[in-house]
């Protein structure tokens, strides 16, 4: 694998990804009833712990991507 093909690859990862947090966290909004009561019947949370768990998992999920993706990217960026 070539520079250039690892540079597209991270591009894409990152685009990706940040489109599933967008999607993830418009879902959270849009959605929040919805989200409450599925989560709290499926892990058999309180309703009130929900929504700081959900925003949680999506402050790591976009340290992740930026750590993961994003970082690599701009690196692989300014090498070439």
């Amino acid at each position: 694998m070539n520079l250039l093909e690892l540079t597209s690859f991270f591009g894409w990862c990152t685009l990706i990804n940040v489109g599933i947090t967008i999607f993830s966290a418009l879902m959270l909004v849009t959605c929040k009833n919805f989200v409450i009561a599925y989560y709290t019947k499926l892990f058999d949370l309180d309703p009130s712990q929900v929504m700081g768990l959900c925003f949680q998992y999506l402050a790591q999920y976009k340290i992740a991507v930026l750590v993961l993706n994003l970082v690599p990217y701009i690196t692989l960026k300014i090498l070439s």
